[in-house]
């Protein structure tokens, strides 16, 4: 199934990639709207959005910061096939602009922390959050690096969100990794291409 899964990203085109992500968060937000309309009160969904940028902008993008140094670490000293993911990140960050990266970015974070730490984990808990995380990542799977990396990293910004119990700081630590690692690709692509 990952093998079939991976030959099939292989073929499918960049513009279908970026319509699939764009897919699967809106589905990820319906589910979110779902599960929160179900589980949460107004007053109790209202409690996990605190705006107070100080703590935002310090334990989110501290939390990030700690991400993007283990991750550039291991993009420096581990072998490329080890955290390669067929291909995929390639496919949707290399032709991007970078304000269309910042809207991707921004619509991944805001969607998967809304359902993974504002719904599930409020619910459920940290294990279960990051567990189901981690399994919806399947294109990892077979890739023992970037399932540790990613399963790690839910456990990280969950960790994260109990201690500030504020869903915005753990939207921008996710945004900011992503937004970074996704400029990251565009850029070391083009290098590589001779473009830059």
């Amino acid at each position: 199934m990952i093998k079939k899964q991976m030959d099939m990203a292989s073929q499918i085109s960049e513009r279908e990639i970026v319509y699939h992500l764009y897919i699967t968060q809106a589905l990820i937000f319906l589910i979110a709207l779902a599960l929160g309309s179900y589980l949460f009160t107004r007053d109790t969904f209202m409690a996990i959005w605190q705006w107070d940028v100080r703590e935002i902008l310090l334990y989110g993008g501290g939390c990030a910061a700690l991400v993007l140094f283990v991750d550039f670490l291991l993009i420096r000293y581990a072998p490329e096939h080890w955290y390669d993911d067929g291909g995929i990140n390639e496919k949707l960050f290399r032709s991007r602009s970078v304000p269309h990266i910042f809207m991707m970015t921004a619509v991944i974070a805001f969607c998967e922390e809304l359902l993974f730490r504002g719904v599930i984990q409020t619910h459920a808990g940290l294990f279960f959050a990051s567990a189901i995380f981690g399994l919806l990542h399947i294109r990892y799977w077979r890739k023992w690096l970037l399932l540790i990396a990613v399963v790690s990293l839910s456990f990280w910004i969950g960790f994260v969100y109990e201690w500030t119990n504020n869903l915005w700081v753990t939207i921008f630590a996710h945004f900011l990794i992503d937004f970074i690692l996704a400029l990251h690709i565009r850029y070391r692509v083009k290098e590589v291409k001779g473009d830059a």
